[in-house]
């Protein structure tokens, strides 16, 4: 158990992942949002955590967000041995419908940053539909290649002229996060990297039922509708994952054993 900067949480291969429910998540969000802070939210699993520990450069940016919160049950798991019985899973998806809701009782809109045109298009359309009163105060798919200093100022501007208090970003991992790291303290909202939330609620992508879900099996049913991509990512991240936890596993216990030696 640890404290990063007042968070409660444990870090997990070297990266601080935040204890806390929904209701604390989504009120600390709304909080940043309603007066249009500049904050990012990273969403991590285990592939976020293995990508840190292989680059420090990443693991910065995770090391700065103002919250990084447990996706993917492996990560849920380790915090509830790490003294967090309670913790549940925080996703992306299911994180961006709750705060689409909340936003809109509260009268804060949000900007849509990633993605295909076309997929932007069913995104807001099918997100107007489940939250009518959602206040969409923009989209925009940027390219998919390095921007210019004119082009990535005109996105800033269109952003925060937009008057979101909150952006939800979908360019990938790591790319978002080091994006809204790079954002911060020049767009005024909150940042939160969503990942593949905007295709699952465009419906464009398929969801994993919400007993894989809740059995930490998501990672098989996306393996299994997109293997040649996600391969290597489930495969063999999860399982280096594994083996890193276990190595400091042992390493912790050694320490205790020489403690108690000495």
């Amino acid at each position: 158990m640890t404290t990063e900067n007042g968070r409660l949480g444990a870090h997990l291969l070297g990266s601080h992942i935040d204890a806390l429910d929904w209701n604390s998540a989504q009120t600390q969000i709304l909080d940043w949002a309603h007066v249009r802070e500049s904050r990012y939210v990273c969403v991590c699993n285990v592939h976020s955590l293995m990508t840190a520990r292989r680059e420090a450069d990443f693991a910065d940016v995770l090391s700065q967000a103002d919250l990084a919160t447990p996706d993917g049950m492996p990560l849920v798991w380790c915090l509830r041995r790490r003294g967090f019985p309670q913790q549940v899973r925080i996703d992306g998806p299911t994180l961006m419908m709750r705060l689409c809701e909340s936003a809109a009782e509260r009268g804060i809109s949000v900007f849509l940053f990633g993605g295909a045109p076309d997929m932007l298009t069913a995104l807001q359309r099918r997100l107007l539909a489940q939250v009518p009163n959602l206040q969409v105060a923009g989209s925009l798919s940027p390219p998919f290649r390095p921007l210019s200093t004119d082009e990535q100022q005109r996105i800033n501007a269109q952003i925060n002229d937009s008057g979101a208090g909150i952006i939800f970003v979908a360019l990938g991992c790591p790319k978002q996060e080091t994006w809204m790291r790079a954002h911060r303290g020049v767009l005024r909202g909150v940042m939160i990297g969503v990942g593949a939330a905007f295709d699952f609620h465009a419906g464009t992508i398929r969801r994993a039922p919400h007993w894989m879900r809740r059995n930490g099996l998501e990672w098989l049913h996306r393996l299994m509708h997109e293997p040649r991509r996600l391969w290597r990512r489930y495969l063999v991240t999860n399982s280096l994952f594994i083996f890193h936890l276990a190595g400091e596993r042992v390493a912790a216990l050694s320490q205790r054993v020489t403690g108690k030696r000495g």
